[in-house]
């Protein structure tokens, strides 16, 4: 039997998920029981299978149950290397109806400490974001779905990585869940500064970040109570105005103790062109004060990564009706966004272009063997016009 001389080349699918631990994943699966009940073999619906199938589902941009199937039975010879096979929608609508969340979100978790290990290689200074986005449900399909004065459905709160642009930590709860709850489980690391809106406003929580060794800097209420100590000269663009303070009242409303009350901290007044100025708080007292306003100014990149994740992965639309397949359908999409940038990272340094840009290269032949070594095609240059060579050219004689 002759065999074929062309050397296997893996696919763009196949590179995207080689990150994904087998024996990690196995053990997360077999924690929650997730292949309870499945069968084994081929014929076996597994949490694998049905992962790989939502990450196929988020790069190739499908719309529905229906879609997933109709292009995985469109690719019986792109899936062999993969683990995956062709499968009916009601067997992926009901292991998404079924089968334990729990398990999509502790693999993102897992792909999300791998893509945070190697961004720390990279960065120096940490700087953490924290802020929250509704993933909206106002379909009356989802009755399940909690409601807030505005949002309906569920949020998802990260932490995020401005310096290497990726999620550090995440957190998806319903909109009635206070943001400083899911704050407060967030581990601190020692001379990491954290980043926040008002939204965040705990003093109990602001000293917990400051007896760990780690600084934050927010946004101060405006009808925050605060004690002037002294006044430092204001140096930087639009800075108006740097003050040493003690915030709040020695014990607050409902008889708690102020833990910060005594501790001295550093008010930066920033102005802004038609607006009121900008009174930001910090319990860093050795960056500039322009340093601290550009840390707050910072917090655009985060809102552009829910905008980003929004728009080019499926957390519009989503391919179930019950709460566990829209939480996993989130789970996979965080799982997705990793993926693509250790991929971005390691395979696809030499593409030009951002993630977007390459997950459109991706999509359009995730079966295909990926060039990571060909950069995109550029613009042919226009045949430069020679002067004619004037030993071929013949002039006649006068007569």
């Amino acid at each position: 039997m002759l065999r074929s001389a062309v050397p296997f080349q893996a696919s763009g699918f196949l590179r995207l998920v080689e990150p994904l631990d087998r024996r990690a994943v196995n053990r997360i699966v077999a924690r929650h029981r997730g292949n309870h009940g499945v069968g084994t073999g081929d014929k076996g619906w597994t949490c694998q299978r049905h992962l790989k199938a939502m990450l196929f589902a988020q790069f190739a941009g499908l719309k529905s149950l229906r879609e997933i199937a109709e292009g995985l039975a469109a690719q019986p010879a792109g899936l062999y290397h993969t683990g995956l096979r062709p499968v009916s929608k009601s067997t992926l609508s009901d292991a998404s109806a079924a089968r334990p969340a729990a398990v999509f979100r502790e693999i993102a978790d897992l792909v999300m400490g791998g893509l945070a290990r190697s961004a720390r290689q990279e960065s120096r200074e940490l700087v953490r974001l924290i802020d929250g986005s509704p993933i909206m449900l106002r379909d009356r399909r989802f009755n399940w779905a909690e409601a807030d004065s505005r949002c309906r459905g569920l949020k998802l709160h990260l932490a995020y990585d401005p310096r290497a642009a990726t999620p550090v930590h995440f957190a998806v709860e319903t909109p009635k869940f206070s943001e400083i709850k899911v704050a407060r489980r967030l581990p601190f690391v020692a001379g990491t500064t954290y980043v926040f809106d008002k939204g965040y406003t705990d003093y109990c929580w602001w000293h917990e970040i400051t007896m760990a060794g780690a600084l934050f800097v927010t946004r101060l209420k405006s009808n925050a109570r605060r004690r002037v100590e002294r006044t430092v000269e204001a140096v930087g663009d639009n800075i108006e105005a740097d003050r040493r303070v003690k915030i709040g009242h020695r014990k607050p409303r409902g008889g708690a103790t102020n833990p910060l009350y005594d501790t001295e901290l550093r008010e930066v007044v920033v102005a802004r062109p038609d607006k009121e100025p900008l009174h930001l708080i910090t319990n860093d007292l050795d960056r500039t004060a322009q340093e601290i306003a550009n840390l707050y100014k910072e917090r655009w990149q985060i809102e552009l990564f829910f905008k980003w994740i929004k728009q080019n992965l499926k957390l519009k639309t989503f391919f179930g009706r019950s709460e566990n397949a829209v939480r996993i359908q989130i789970y996979t999409a965080l799982i997705a966004f990793c993926l693509l940038r250790l991929f971005q990272n390691t395979y696809a340094k030499n593409h030009v272009g951002g993630a977007k840009a390459l997950k459109v290269r991706l999509k359009v032949a995730l079966f295909e063997p990926f060039n990571t070594t060909n950069r995109c095609p550029t613009r042919p240059r226009p045949p430069q016009k020679r002067p004619p060579d004037r030993q071929l050219s013949l002039k006649l004689a006068e007569p």
